[in-house]
């Protein structure tokens, strides 16, 4: 690639390489993946308004991708890929080769976010800044954009990117309404690309673009040679990403009989920054406390949709463990982090100690994991087909077959 492009153009050109079939492969399951959180989400709040409200099937469907926190995630971006591409693709025609396309929405959204720095993830939340231009390189792929096409849907999408982080201080949807937005807007920004809007060239490195106004130090695009679908992680539970590595070595000082209060946490400080949360009062709040994370586990539950509701917050029995666990920040968990998210947990005379977390590509999920994942959150959800949409995810070629999975369930 030549140095006289832009970034948005180097990007251009490296997205329409072909897709291989263990890419597409890989890029099922988290098709499958992000159908189970959809499903599991329908119970909620955000779904009873955006249903009673008479929202479209595509609309909701963009909603719900994140609400139960069990979105995949690629943590050298730190941002949730799955909640935008997917539905942005099956928005597509039949026509369009929508697996493909979804792995150059996954492609862009991981290169441009994982440019980002600590400044911008402190105030910008990456899903919907890197998110927006996931969905224009998806949409433009749905419709076959040429080179030329695909940069200047990026440019345009990059523009108007946007996403602050206040959206976590209250009880609000605002953060499922940010995953909304980009579908909507990468998709608007590929259209207008294709009939011969141009956005600017420049738009990430530019002297008024979004790395000058969202970080402090970017750090170079990565151009490598395989999709980097294949970095993102599944998440086995419930809750923020944040909060998983202290679950998974909960869960595993629990196996051992020793997951007795009082407990410790030690982690990486972006952990404690998002998900030091010792009294909870909300669902969303539960989601990112690591308290009640580790009381769940303690009080013999799997940290599972249920486990984060309202009930669950006011058990009691899990209201007394909460009060038992102290979170702390330590500098070798913050130093291997973002590549790598680890926790100590410390109870019970014994303490286990993971630097990489289950479903991250170190100690992966399989297939029959995440096919196991989704049945249950089908079951949650209570979805009466989700056997059709397992074999829908991984072997249907028509984006019609998969929303029509999605009227039934959103209607």
């Amino acid at each position: 690639m030549n140095d006289c492009y832009s970034l948005t153009e180097r990007l251009a050109q490296h997205l329409l390489r072909p897709v291989d079939t263990a890419t597409r492969t890989r890029a099922r399951l988290h098709l499958l993946d992000w159908l189970g959180g959809v499903a599991g989400a329908r119970r909620g709040a955000v779904a009873s308004a955006l249903i009673q409200g008479g929202a479209e099937r595509h609309v909701t469907a963009a909603f719900l991708g994140n609400v139960l926190e069990m979105d995949d995630v690629h943590r050298a971006a730190l941002l949730h890929p799955g909640p935008v591409i997917w539905p942005t693709v099956l928005r597509g025609s039949d026509g369009s080769d929508f697996i493909a396309a979804a792995v150059r929405g996954y492609e862009a959204m991981i290169a441009v976010g994982a440019t980002f720095d600590a400044r911008h993830y402190a105030h910008f939340h990456p899903t919907a800044t890197a998110g927006v231009f996931g969905a224009a390189a998806a949409a433009a792929a749905g419709l076959n954009a040429t080179e030329r096409q695909l940069a200047h849907a990026l440019a345009l999408a990059g523009s108007v990117a946007g996403g602050v982080w206040q959206t976590r201080h209250d009880d609000n949807m605002a953060k499922a309404w940010h995953v909304a937005h980009v579908v909507e807007t990468g998709a608007a920004a590929a259209l207008h690309a294709r009939r011969g809007i141009t956005g600017p060239r420049h738009i990430l490195e530019g002297s008024h673009g979004l790395y000058a106004a969202m970080t402090g130090a970017p750090k170079p695009m990565v151009f490598g040679d395989g999709w980097r679908i294949v970095e993102v992680s599944f998440k086995p539970w419930a809750a923020c990403r944040h909060c998983h590595p202290a679950i998974d070595a909960a869960l595993e000082l629990r196996a051992q009989g020793r997951l007795v209060p009082p407990f410790q946490v030690e982690t990486y400080a972006d952990a404690v920054t998002f998900c030091d949360q010792p009294v909870p009062a909300t669902e969303a709040q539960a989601k990112f406390s690591i308290q009640h994370s580790i009381a769940v586990i303690a009080a013999g539950r799997d940290a599972t949709a249920a486990d984060f509701t309202p009930a669950a917050i006011a058990d009691p029995v899990i209201a007394r463990l909460r009060e038992q666990v102290t979170v702390n920040a330590t500098g070798g968990f913050t130093a291997r982090y973002p590549a790598h998210f680890g926790a100590r947990v410390s109870a019970g005379g014994g303490s286990v100690e993971l630097f990489d977390t289950r479903g991250d590509p170190e100690r992966p999920l399989d297939a029959d994991g995440v096919i196991a994942k989704a049945r249950s959150l089908f079951a949650w959800g209570g979805v009466a087909n989700g056997e059709a949409a397992i074999a829908a995810a991984l072997g249907e070629e028509k984006p019609s077959a998969i929303n029509r999975l999605l009227d039934s369930w959103l209607a």
